[in-house]
């Protein structure tokens, strides 16, 4: 069995399952925020009872993120909604904005948590929860109805997926990311290549990517339709897992011999920058191909590119360089902000770095990824054009539909807010 189906049979109670199956599972941890929160609460009341406890309150994260910083009354009915329930339910994971509780975006805190642990089920009112996969588990986004459901017996029915394996070998070069390998595997196998099937990460160039560049490249494979994603854990997992003081967990690997739906082989050192035009994360080019696409803004930020590799990253080329459009940081939790302001690069932190840039720095959050209400930061107006680490760029995405919305590694959206243009990051790394 491969990775994704060993652990869904565990989770069955059976000792073998194979794609198709349709099987009860029980579910390890829960996840929702701000926007899906509230549907899933008055879901849960409706057919569990108004006085109804949650299944297990110590497996269940609310964690408030998307339309946070924002005087939207809407917006802020829903974090209203989000406090009453936790109250009610006692809840030992919520994440309260305006307190010192609050962590920002989601998919982020569950790492920095250390809910993401190695052989376990997570669902999450939210597409992205496929992040998680990076740790060697499973991890999906599911609707309202069946969190709700989750929330109120801790169990779920499923179908177990195919699974698609992408090997890619060989060093990875150093204006290479996760994005640019995403984003080329998307382009490859179309928008809706994965559909319902497990994409299974593996080969030395992966073996090399830190947990950070893991999540980045299960975050997106979403974006080819895909169930989950998942890279089976190695040292690098486990030295993760240590620095969380996690010590009990099950890793799983597939077996040799496996069957796959599929399998791709990539050469690392074959890979090129890629940006993904509007309006589809599968409409792929060369970054160096787009130098004609005038911009009107950068943004480095979200689950996908707001971790602080990302940052580092950006940094490497902004450094000592001045920006010449609008270019919006976004630390993705309060931690990623607090080290913006520690890590240093010769001397300078991250945070100074971006500054004398002339970058604008925002508050942790999802921010402008899921455009928001008018007063979201780095949100796109009309007619702008933006390129952006965020994961999605379909029309409307980061604010207005007549916006566009270009997305790239933070190595590339840093060079492109040094010229104007979408630029290819070598010309800055050479």
């Amino acid at each position: 069995m491969t990775i994704t189906e060993k652990i869904i049979a565990k989770h069955a109670g059976k000792t073998k399952v194979k794609p198709g199956d349709n099987i009860w599972i029980n579910v390890d941890f829960l996840m929702t925020h701000d926007v899906c929160g509230p549907g899933t609460i008055g879901i849960f009341k409706k057919h569990f009872g108004e006085n109804a406890k949650v299944w297990d309150k110590e497996k269940i994260a609310i964690i408030p993120d998307h339309y946070i910083f924002t005087k939207d009354p809407h917006a802020k009915r829903n974090v209203d909604m989000l406090r009453k329930f936790a109250s009610e339910q006692d809840l030992i994971h919520y994440y309260d904005v305006g307190t010192d509780q609050y962590k920002g975006v989601c998919h982020v805190t569950m790492a920095e948590e250390g809910f993401n642990v190695p052989g376990s089920v997570i669902f999450g009112t939210d597409s992205h929860t496929c992040t998680a996969g990076a740790f060697g588990l499973f991890a999906t986004g599911i609707g309202n109805t069946d969190a709700a459901f989750i929330m109120g017996t801790g169990r779920l029915w499923v179908k177990v997926p195919q699974t698609m394996q992408f090997i890619v070998d060989g060093p990875l070069p150093d204006f290479i990311m996760a994005k640019d390998i995403i984003l080329k595997i998307i382009g490859d196998i179309g928008f809706d290549g994965a559909t319902y099937r497990s994409m299974e990460f593996g080969g030395s160039g992966i073996q090399q990517m830190n947990m950070e560049e893991r999540m980045t490249l299960c975050n997106m494979v979403i974006e080819a339709g895909a169930k989950n994603g998942v890279i089976a854990p190695d040292q690098t997992t486990l030295d993760y897992m240590a620095s969380k003081d996690i010590q009990s967990f099950e890793q799983y690997e597939s077996d040799e011999g496996s069957t796959y739906f599929s399998t791709l082989s990539y050469k690392a050192q074959l890979f090129d920058p890629m940006v993904a035009k509007p309006y589809s994360p599968d409409n792929v080019e060369k970054s160096g191909n787009l130098n004609d696409i005038k911009l009107d803004q950068c943004y480095i930020g979200s689950c996908t590119g707001g971790k602080i590799t990302d940052f580092k990253a950006a940094a490497r080329i902004l450094k000592g360089n001045s920006v010449k459009v609008k270019t919006c940081i976004v630390p993705a939790t309060t931690a990623v902000d607090q080290l913006l302001s520690t890590e240093q690069i010769d001397g300078l932190s991250l945070r100074e770095i971006f500054i004398q840039a002339g970058a604008q720095i925002g508050p942790p959050s999802c921010a402008a990824c899921l455009g928001g209400p008018e007063d979201t930061f780095g949100r796109l107006n009309h007619d702008e054009v933006c390129i952006s680490t965020t994961n999605r760029n379909f029309p409307g995405r980061m604010g207005t539909k007549g916006s566009k919305t270009y997305l790239a590694s933070p190595l590339t959206v840093a060079a492109s807010a040094l010229t104007g243009r979408i630029t290819d990051p070598r010309e800055y790394l050479r």
